[in-house]
């Protein structure tokens, strides 16, 4: 009975399904061996010689999977069909050869999969073949060379720049493609201009909207009406003509629909139509696949095999009709600059499954499954037909001229079932939109006139989806690594995601800025791209991946070598030069830049720490300003809010957020007041009374009918009431409440305060805290019994069974988490833990 290895233990339940008992089906949950993270285990010395270790997680699978083989004398590799599904069937071969679980008479043989279907895994099995070396080849150059950078460049960047925490060969390079993204924004200047649009009928009465194209004779560019007087004089012009239809155009168009996804494109509209990240999209696909439900998620390509290209083409015959059958299949060819080996497009694997039969998968896998199903089918189907029609509006005097476009959809086509998303940065078609019926010769008559102004606008902040978008133009990075790429620099608290947009944080722009003074070659988008082609070309077999490491190695190695002797004071001069037109703008008021606000004698210059880069004053200790390298007034720059006493009273911002502070530290006065702004508190409003508010806490309410005093206070846990006595044994004790509102905490009188207390005290000891009360009771664990629950917890929402606890993932919402996914995180997490969940016991029998 033949052993059959794949990743996963949910793709091995389907497999095992479909091959039946004949087969024994294990996971070997991953990578089994990695290189481990210690200086020599790639050795540029002996021929890039590589020392792989057994992760202590994985041990217990090869184990399994060696026991397995002693009662079956074969084994059958059947991980995913791309470099690193062939990286791990390599792994475990060589790592059970060691153990001598593989005999001389053992067959070993690799199996490729695009689909996990009945068929797609039988077609299969009758054709095995061995382990392809030269894929092998290119995932062990990208392993070594992402070894040799990072764990040599790493300990340059925690030498040079305290805080940095690593550096990528190409998570730095998508680092560089954000902050020079941000740095662009920052040296924007918005241009005002304005246009003109007119609302105007026809003689019948229907309106239409139409916009100024040419003035004064001739034709306007987007910056000749320069401001409100020009736009006036334009507006003036237009009331004192008449106004007639000089051309009346309309042209037939069509649409045809977009090729059906590969990763990134899938990634890209994800994001786009659901606001899912890149590791998101990622995980659920990866479930959809390994359930059956759509081919292999990664992948370059965007063709689709001709059985499913016939079983699209007859799910739209049959839902839509003959006519949205095009006459002949439409063919798509991979565009991308470097294809990797060849796979199919993301596709379903039964067309006529929609998501409305999926109804027990979690939400958000069927908004994927819906994205895809309606992708592919609409890649087969019949081009949406238009008629465009503009309209030329001029004065007698042909002084004037103004256009109205619009277009009529004719036969919907693809469109009927999907249509792609647009990114922000996008075209909009301003002719989206019908027209009433308009002839040549007849007058327009004037409605409405009005100016609009407009600014010139920054390029946007990337999106997860915009940024593997230009990553994948760049050629950088692969469909196998777009997300842990995206997700690393975010992990690594280089970049953070507001409202969907990545910016760069101060640590990451140091660390570009430092990168590209000492690094420039290897953050190259060019560079970069080559390497992935040289990696391209050893899969195919056309060069020698030990050429490639030997080439990369000599000339970064002599980098390495140059830059570990500067000193730190050096690299910060460099970068303070470099970052002077970001961290040093001109004043309003002409005065230099680099002249400390605060002192007025000390000069400005970027300083480090290990929480990033700052700006400080050279006066230090004497002078204490600092601000973060965004520039003065950006969020987290000191702020004097007035004087109280012969104190000053600043707005500071620490590692722990914003906070006020009575004074500056000094030699006599190490630990100055301070208090952190609570929640809901917003910087920029607090003012000096606020300050004051908060400083003079803990607050005193008044005496405790029963004795002692009662004070309210803001602690870690919000705000609170706090009664202190002396009690019986002399001691003194405390009892603290909390109160719903920070507000409360300034103004809570004798009564409530009381009352409040006497609440907690009713809850008697031991019992402070009330049982959380589940977001979601999910049932009795199916194998075990028990309550699984959905709980809310201090550090986001999580699984409870037993005393097992397990954190759901990023992608999953907790109104989303069914029992069954339940019960795999609970197991998860119990196999880490190394124990068992114990089974329940029966309840005894009842004596009669």
């Amino acid at each position: 009975m033949p052993v059959v290895v794949v990743e996963s233990p949910a793709k091995a339940k389907t497999i095992n399904k479909y091959l039946g008992k004949d087969y024994t089906v294990l996971a070997s949950y991953g990578h089994v061996r990695d290189l481990p993270p210690r200086d020599g285990s790639v050795d540029p010395e002996h021929d890039f010689a590589m020392k792989w270790e057994v992760g202590a997680d994985s041990r217990k699978h090869v184990k399994a999977i060696a026991d397995a083989l002693k009662e079956d004398n074969e084994l059958i590799l059947a991980t995913d069909p791309d470099r690193e599904g062939e990286a791990i069937s390599w792994h475990l071969e060589e790592t059970l050869r060691k153990r001598r679980a593989i005999r001389k008479d053992t067959p070993v043989s690799r199996v490729v999969f695009n689909a996990i279907t009945r068929s797609a895994v039988t077609r299969a099995m009758e054709n095995p073949r061995q382990i392809d070396g030269d894929l092998v080849d290119a995932y062990l150059a990208r392993r070594a060379l992402d070894y040799l950078v990072g764990f040599n460049l790493s300990p340059v960047l925690w030498r040079k720049l305290p805080g940095a925490r690593s550096a990528g060969r190409v998570q730095s390079v998508c680092l560089r493609l954000i902050v020079e993204r941000e740095m662009e924004i920052e040296a924007f200047n918005p241009r005002e201009y304005w246009s003109v649009k007119a609302l105007l009928a026809t003689p019948r009465g229907q309106t239409y909207e139409a916009r100024l194209t040419h003035f004064a004779g001739r034709k306007l560019d987007r910056f000749d009406l320069a401001d409100e007087t020009a736009a006036a004089l334009a507006v003036q012009a237009i009331e004192s003509r008449a106004l007639h239809v000089a051309r009346v155009e309309s042209k037939p168009a069509s649409r045809n629909p977009s090729p059906p996804f590969m990763t990134s494109t899938l990634q890209q509209e994800a994001s786009r139509k659901f606001g899912f990240g890149a590791r998101q999209t990622m995980n659920l696909a990866q479930r959809l696949y390994e359930a059956g439900y759509i081919t292999y998620m990664r992948t370059d390509g965007i063709d689709m095999a001709p059985e499913a290209v016939t079983a699209a083409r007859t799910e739209i015959e049959s839902r839509y009709g003959a006519s949205y059958t095009p006459e002949k299949p439409r063919v798509y060819k991979n565009k991308a600059k470097n294809a990797q080996e060849a796979h199919e497009c993301i596709r379903p694997t039964d067309m006529s499954v929609d998501a409305a039969s999926l109804s027990r998968l979690e939400a958000d896998q069927r908004k994927l499954y819906d994205l895809i199903w309606k992708r592919t089918l609409a890649s087969q189907m019949a081009a949406a037909r238009l008629e465009r029609t503009s309209v030329d509006v001029a004065s007698d005097d042909e002084q004037l001229r103004l256009r109205a476009t619009g277009q009529v959809v004719l036969f919907d086509g693809f469109l009927r079932v999907y249509e792609e998303g647009r990114d922000d940065d996008a075209v909009v078609d301003d002719g989206d939109r019908r027209l009433p019926q308009i002839a040549e010769g007849e007058a327009a008559e004037k409605r409405r006139i009005t100016p609009e102004q407009h600014f010139t606008q920054p390029p946007p902040r990337y999106t997860e989806a915009t940024l593997v978008k230009r990553m994948e133009e760049l050629g950088i990075g692969r469909p196998s690594t777009y997300a842990s790429i995206v997700t690393t620099i975010q992990d690594r608290e280089y970049v953070k995601k507001e409202k969907g947009r990545l910016i760069p944080e101060d640590k990451g722009r140091i660390v570009t800025i430092f990168l590209l003074n000492f690094f420039r070659k290897y953050v190259g988008y060019e560079f970069t791209a080559r390497l992935e082609e040289d990696l391209d070309r050893i899969s195919a077999g056309k060069i020698d991946y030990k050429e490639v490491l030997a080439r990369f190695w000599r000339d970064f190695s002599a980098a390495i070598a140059e830059t570990s002797e500067l000193r730190i004071s050096q690299v910060l001069d460099v970068l303070d030069e470099a970052l002077a037109p970001q961290l040093y703008p001109p004043r309003e008021d002409g005065t230099d830049p680099r002249i400390c606000p605060k002192c007025g004698e000390g000069r400005l210059h970027l300083k480090s720490s290990r929480t990033g880069g700052f700006v400080g004053c050279s006066r230090y200790p004497e002078c204490r300003y600092t601000r973060p390298i965004a520039g003065e007034g950006a969020e987290g720059e000191d702020r004097l809010l007035g004087i109280d006493g012969e104190d000053e009273i600043w707005l500071k911002s620490g590692r722990f957020g914003p906070y006020v502070q009575r004074g500056e530290r000094t030699e006599e006065n190490p630990k100055p007041d301070r208090a952190s702004l609570p929640k809901g508190w917003r910087p920029e409003e607090m003012t000096l009374e606020r300050a004051l508010t908060l400083l003079s806490l803990p607050r005193f309410v008044g005496e405790h009918p029963e004795g002692g005093q009662i004070h309210a206070n803001i602690g870690r846990y919000g705000p609170y009431v706090m009664w202190t006595r002396v009690g019986e044994d002399g001691k003194e004790q405390k009892t603290y409440a909390n109160i719903g509102d920070v507000e409360e905490v300034f103004t809570i009188g004798m009564n409530r305060a009381v009352e409040a207390l006497a609440a907690k005290a009713a809850r008697g000891p031991g019992r402070s805290r009330q049982a959380a009360k589940p977001l979601k009771e999910l049932g009795e664990h199916p194998e075990h019994g028990g309550p699984v629950n959905v709980m809310d917890g201090r550090y986001g929402p999580y699984v409870k069974w037993e005393k097992i606890n397990a954190t759901l993932p990023r992608d999953l919402k907790p109104e989303e988490v069914t029992l069954e996914r339940a019960v795999e995180l609970i197991a998860e997490k119990a196999a880490k833990k190394g124990r068992k969940p114990a089974r329940r016991k029966k309840a005894a029998a009842k004596k009669g």
